[in-house]
């Protein structure tokens, strides 16, 4: 269903100042020209293997998004699935209401209306889905059934897919939460490879693993792995959603930096490694009373060269920042992948050394329409005057009943088109 655009509504825009720190400027405001709304398909509908869906509609579906070639369809990537965090015993639990849900990408088409196109469930190379599910005790969270109260077991080949692109061959390649993870997918859904940081161990899945990341990576708050993926020709890109624990939560929580790393398809391999640093959550969104750790990256989309869009947030507020790597240092490799830095990365406060991306804002989305979704994840680039991006409704969970049976949140995932003022290249 299409909702009226919305047209006339302000917006900030900013010029270039010093690099890593974007200062608005007033510009003319972008515009939002399409709005559309993602049916909330029941998932035994797209899943006939799930036992019971718990009355849990599509959702979670926003957390990537990538143009597939007609004008107004789209790629679009599920996460691990429903999924909630209740206290229980006086203690916050992971839950897994359908334990046997599989990620899933799926081909969107909004040109007349909005239908689901495609879907494709991840598949392991047996041929069998693989699933949401926790990977490793120690390294994620240890999952439980929907009401918090039994223990479910890990499972090496879940993913916790939150982006997704499609290479020049017209394979998919993901980032994944877990590990955090790097996924090559081919166009059927199988997946070929699973990049992951090296010392990992991680045995067992249903696929290939090759431990060739940093692995000062594995330091990454739960649920914080990678976030966001663009792809320039051979080149990805991947945004840690958060700064790494390194060499502590506390060093982590009160960080500004994150990490951007690019990925070569052809060799493999990491090629980059540079220092992002997130505004202050102070002046971005003074609801968390000065809380750091709300803010993240959440999506990535190529422009132009080095050239990419950030989608940098909290759950309320996102902005969409330009930001050029061909003009930051290269840190791959060096002192700050060495867990004994001290200060490390994340701890430092003279950032003069490290060689920051010049950072501009390009659209305050909370100002661009005040009825935009909260958790903007998928971003995309159109064309140079038209970006998109998706929400991530958590598949609408709300509470759950005595029954078991989802109360839903009422959230939709929305896929919003926005017109810029000026040009991105």
């Amino acid at each position: 269903m299409l909702r009226p655009a919305l047209a006339g509504l302000a917006l900030a825009a900013a010029t270039l100042v010093i690099p890593g720190t974007a200062t608005a400027k007033p510009a003319p405001a972008p515009v939002v020209v399409k709005d559309v709304t993602i049916p909330a398909v029941p998932l035994k509908d797209l899943q006939p293997s799930i036992q019971d869906d718990r009355g849990v509609k599509l959702g979670g579906i926003g957390s990537g998004l990538f143009p597939a070639g007609r004008d107004g369809d789209f790629w679009m990537v599920t996460d691990r699935g429903p999924n909630g965090q209740p206290t229980v015993e006086g203690e916050k639990r992971r839950t897994f209401p359908i334990p046997e849900f599989a990620p899933a990408i799926a081909k969107v088409s909004t040109r007349h209306g909005v239908e689901i196109k495609k879907w494709i469930p991840l598949t392991g190379r047996s041929g069998k889905p693989i699933t949401g599910m926790s990977n490793q005790a120690g390294h994620d969270e240890l999952p439980y059934t929907w009401d918090g109260l039994a223990k479910l077991g890990y499972n090496p080949g879940g993913v916790d897919t939150e982006d997704v692109v499609v290479d020049r061959h017209g394979d998919f390649w993901l980032v994944d939460k877990y590990s955090p993870s790097l996924i090559h997918v081919s166009s059927k859904g199988r997946v070929i490879a699973r990049y992951v940081p090296k010392g990992l161990d991680l045995v067992g899945a249903d696929y290939p693993v090759k431990d060739v990341l940093p692995a000062i990576l594995s330091t990454r708050p739960q649920n914080r792995g990678f976030e966001g993926l663009a792809i320039n020709g051979n080149t990805l890109y991947l945004a840690v959603q958060s700064p790494l624990q390194n060499p502590t939560k506390a060093v982590g929580d009160k960080s500004r930096i994150a990490r951007i790393l690019t990925f070569d398809i052809r060799r493999g391999r990491i090629t980059g490694e540079y220092a992002y640093q997130f505004e202050d959550i102070t002046t971005f969104d003074s609801s968390y009373n000065g809380d750091q750790s709300q803010m993240k990256i959440s999506g990535l989309a190529h422009v132009a060269g080095d050239r990419i869009l950030v989608d940098e947030r909290t759950d309320k507020v996102a902005h969409i920042y330009e930001i050029n790597l061909a003009r930051a240092k290269n840190l791959l490799g060096g002192r700050y992948d060495d867990a004994a830095t001290t200060p490390s990365l994340e701890a430092l406060t003279d950032l003069s050394r490290v060689g920051l991306a010049p950072k501009k804002l390009i659209a305050d989305l909370s100002k661009v329409a005040p009825t935009l979704p909260g958790k903007v994840e998928g971003l995309a680039v159109l064309d140079a005057r038209t970006i998109v991006v998706a929400n991530d409704n958590d598949f609408g969970l709300g509470e759950f009943g005595a029954d078991g049976r989802l109360i839903d949140s009422g959230v939709k995932s929305r896929i919003v088109t926005i017109k810029l003022p000026k040009p991105l290249r």
